[in-house]
């Protein structure tokens, strides 16, 4: 990927998607994620939709993480993927990561994929989303 300009609807939508994470409220999020999107968890194979299931857990995960920041942007030559690397901590377990960002031509979320390192971190994630939502995400799996 290369840093190349963004399709016009996705950079007005990841706009909104930076001033919501600055702000830690992501209630704007259901109207730009496309109805059938997937979440890509970097704990389970398996995805996660449709956009009910990623707005429930990107809200959850902006609430988790303390420390929050976004490092780097990387877009592909078509202007509606886009990859931002990021780090954050968990209590005490700091972590690095990147989300994946696949968008439509109407700006619209189609597939998130979130990818985190180190296991640490990513166990603490795992732990505290799961206490959190393990209640409600099963309903959400799809099939691989």
């Amino acid at each position: 990927m290369t840093d190349l300009p963004l399709h016009p609807a996705v950079a007005a939508s990841l706009e909104k998607w930076h001033d919501g994470v600055a702000r830690r409220d992501l209630s704007f999020l259901p109207a730009i994620v496309h109805p059938e999107a997937v979440f890509r968890s970097p704990m389970a194979f398996t995805p996660y939709g449709p956009a009910q299931a990623l707005v429930l857990i990107l809200g959850t995960v902006i609430q988790v993480f303390q420390d929050f920041a976004y490092h780097r942007q990387f877009v592909d030559a078509d202007g509606l993927n886009v990859v931002l690397e990021f780090s954050a901590k968990v209590g005490e377990r700091a972590l690095k990561g990147i989300d994946m960002i696949r968008f439509d031509a109407q700006g619209r979320i189609v597939e998130f994929e979130v990818m985190v390192r180190p296991m640490s971190g990513l166990q603490a994630l795992g732990e505290e989303m799961g206490r959190r939502l393990a209640h409600a995400l099963p309903a959400h799996k799809q099939r691989a």
